[in-house]
């Protein structure tokens, strides 16, 4: 079975970080938010995982599943 890891994109004091959620270490910094959120989805991608977009209020803003997601929308 293969690994699903969740990124995060957030507000960070050199501009937008990205980090595996849960863990305090930051994987890159990026100036635009725009530049942040790409690379968090592309991290995410790669492991089939969620990428989330958190905003400068501390809320999820947007989030995207990448690989089976276990729970659907009815549709």
């Amino acid at each position: 079975m293969s690994r699903k890891d969740n990124f995060l994109a957030a507000p960070h004091e050199g501009g937008w970080a990205v980090r595996q959620q849960g863990s305090s270490h930051v994987a890159s910094v990026h100036t635009t938010q725009s530049a942040a959120w790409s690379e968090t989805r592309r991290r995410a991608r790669g492991t089939g995982g969620e990428a989330l977009l958190q905003g400068k209020d501390g809320k999820i803003r947007t989030r995207n599943t990448y690989g089976s997601d276990p729970y659907p929308p009815k549709g």
